[in-house]
């Protein structure tokens, strides 16, 4: 489950294994992300969680407008599969506020996940 927080709207999540070894896959998600040019919100919030995540693999977020990159950033994941990354989309300099984040954006989110044991006896 994969979660952005402000005031956005945005469309269905897709999803992709990029990589497979042995023990786990990489997985990314992508989100499109609206933020209205009328948005009160200072801090905008990418959060989620992985079932059967790979322990020491930070989720890696990366967010695009118009295809250029606009902010990457990582977070770490807790013992339970959840991960949090904050984020400014407005900021106040001064009297003056400024839009860091508006408009569309597509959003990647990589996570690391197990893979599924398959037992035999």
């Amino acid at each position: 489950m994969l979660t952005i927080m402000l005031t956005p709207t945005f469309a269905d999540q897709t999803s992709e294994i990029i990589a497979t070894n042995d023990d786990f896959q990489l997985v990314e998600i992508q989100v499109t992300l609206h933020v209205p040019s009328d948005n009160v919100l200072p801090w905008g919030a990418v959060y989620g969680t992985i079932k059967d995540h790979v322990a020491g693999y930070p989720v890696i977020i990366q967010i695009y407008k118009n295809g250029d990159p606009v902010h990457f950033a990582q977070t770490d994941v807790n013992d339970d599969g959840s991960y949090e990354y904050k984020f400014r989309i407005k900021s106040v300099d001064n009297d003056r506020v400024i839009n860091v984040f508006e408009g569309d954006y597509d959003v990647k989110i990589f996570q690391t996940v197990k893979l599924k044991s398959e037992f035999s006896i």
